[in-house]
């Protein structure tokens, strides 16, 4: 099966926008020909790690707000297709600062918005900032905050009860402190309070809606870094690398996340399971990749063609982003023995008790085998788990949050005992 064949089709749904026009003139002769954001972190340009963070959490389309050397961000554009997003890159003329970089791309933006610094990597739950039930009438954005031992390089925030109130200038004193983590869910209503360019989101807007009481924050403790100035930046080529390396859950779809009723292939025939996406979120936060393995016989059968198992899944991860949730990636198989269609009737590595799902996921993301697990339904997934090499469960009948959470404590403490 071919690479194009398991990934999701590129579809509608949330936006990112990437700031990469500053000069980085902290780091020197560094930057004298690359931007910032190009510089290589491992073995690939750092915007690109930032970028395959956005797509598994299921952002496909992705606008780079360039300047400073803009014109090699087509190296990055030219691999939209192997980081599975599309990519518009907007230049500015001249420098607008990071307010007015927003207005030439004005006409690109969705209502709302997610807004990335592209020299800093906050690992966050994107899709829980957005969430609905944080967002009040009146807001027009929420920020990432992050508490930092030593704030002397940052400006500051204060905040309470979920909300900012102010924003400190950088004062240069060592301690720790909570910072604006250059992560934003932004309204487009901010663009109509960009007066004259240039003008800075970090210094113009985002006070004005603080002292209006129209911005949210959520303080975020995953790992941080800013490549902006030379230790950080060398600290990043072991760190980032390291920070990809994370252990796995597999789930099985049908009888898992949703009830089982026999080749499900529309929305409609889509019951959630009682904390099904819940757990999803629960995982996503604790750091795991989250993957779903399924049989999917139906194609096989004649009953629904592969494109309508992609649509599914996309609609799936729709509903799983409306929660603050996502799956990092999907496999399926549809081949089955038993087939009516000739080019699927046949006995395939990839279809479970056989391990070939699980395994492609384990050599195509950097997932570490300790503290992985699967959930499935049947036998046949807890075969395909332990003949992959990693632990396999029967879903419990009561919630599935429920039971992660037990499984995700059981791993870890076995995990601090090998330590």
């Amino acid at each position: 099966m071919s690479k194009a064949q398991v990934q999701a089709q590129i579809v509608s749904g949330p936006q990112a926008v990437i700031l990469v026009g500053g000069r980085g003139t902290r780091l020197g002769r560094l930057t004298d020909n690359t931007p910032k954001p190009l510089l290589p972190v491992g073995d690939v340009p750092f915007l690109e790690h930032l970028i395959a963070n956005l797509a598994r959490h299921g952002f496909r389309r992705i606008i780079l707000l360039a300047g400073y050397l803009g014109d090699q961000m087509q190296s990055v554009i030219d691999k939209a297709p192997e980081l599975g997003v599309e990519i518009t890159c907007v230049i500015e003329p001249e420098p607008a600062g990071t307010g007015g970089a927003l207005l030439y791309a004005r006409s690109l933006l969705d209502r709302r918005f997610l807004l990335l610094n592209g020299d800093s990597l906050l690992d966050m739950n994107y899709l829980s900032l957005r969430a609905d039930a944080d967002w009040r009438e009146a807001d027009m954005g929420r920020v990432a905050l992050r508490a930092v031992a030593d704030g002397s390089r940052y400006g500051t925030v204060e905040h309470t009860d979920g909300r900012i109130t102010h924003f400190a200038e950088k004062s240069g004193r060592p301690g720790p402190a909570v910072i604006n983590g250059g992560i934003y869910w932004l309204d487009i209503g901010v663009l109509d309070m960009i007066g004259a360019l240039p003008c800075s989101l970090e210094q113009e807007i985002l006070p004005v809606l603080a002292r209006t009481g129209r911005l949210g924050g959520e303080l975020c403790e995953g790992y941080f870094i800013d490549i902006g100035v030379p230790d950080d930046f060398q600290r990043a080529q072991t760190e980032i690398p390291a920070w990809w390396r994370r252990p796995a859950v597999f789930l099985d779809r049908d009888g898992v996340l949703n009830t089982d009723i026999g080749y499900a292939h529309r929305p409609d025939q889509i019951e959630w399971l009682p904390g099904a996406r819940q757990a999803v979120r629960y995982l996503n936060e604790q750091g795991y990749f989250v993957f779903v393995v399924t049989n999917q016989a139906g194609v096989a059968r004649g009953f629904y063609d592969e494109a309508t198992v992609h649509a599914l899944h996309a609609w799936m991860q729709g509903e799983l982003g409306r929660d603050g949730a996502h799956i990092d990636d999907w496999r399926y198989c549809p081949y089955s023995p038993e087939g009516s269609i000739d080019a699927y009737r046949q006995v395939h590595h990839w279809r479970k008790p056989a391990p070939g799902m699980i395994l492609d996921l384990l050599e195509s993301w950097p997932v570490v085998r300790e503290g992985s697990f699967l959930i499935g339904d049947r036998d046949g997934d807890v075969q395909a788990a332990l003949a992959a090499g990693i632990p396999g469960y029967i879903i419990e009948a009561n919630n599935l949050q429920d039971q992660v959470r037990a499984l995700v404590a059981k791993h870890k403490l076995k995990s601090e005992i090998a330590v």
